[in-house]
């Protein structure tokens, strides 16, 4: 059994400021008001979560099938996840990722103070 939404927003929702919203009419998470992922409803489904471009490419040429992408997608910064086939492990490092190029400037600030 994969990982259901209901999860992915648990897992988002332990980073700082994430709230469950929607974004193109479809269930979302959002820090600071900026979209970083959502679950698709399109025939191919999946998650769609904003990551660097590098790092789609990387994950993309891994020939690993629990990433994809569509002609829509193409040449922007998102990635498609297949909920069924990712491990906890590494969703959370990619929700992570994506939670760092979308949140305010003051949240990632207080965050790595935090760390410290």
């Amino acid at each position: 059994m994969g990982i259901t939404w209901q999860r992915v927003v648990e897992l988002a929702t332990e980073l700082p400021g994430v709230a469950e919203s929607t974004w193109w009419r479809s269930p979302a998470l959002k820090v600071g008001k900026k979209g970083f992922a959502r679950l698709r409803d399109e025939a191919e489904g999946g998650l769609v979560l904003q990551c660097e471009m590098v790092e789609k490419e990387a994950l993309l040429a891994s020939g690993d099938p629990t990433f994809y992408t569509t002609p829509h997608y193409d040449g922007y910064p998102y990635i498609l996840i297949d909920l069924d086939r990712i491990h906890e492990d590494q969703l959370r490092e990619l929700l992570d990722a994506a939670w760092w190029l979308s949140a305010p400037a003051k949240l990632r600030k207080q965050r790595e103070q935090q760390s410290r």
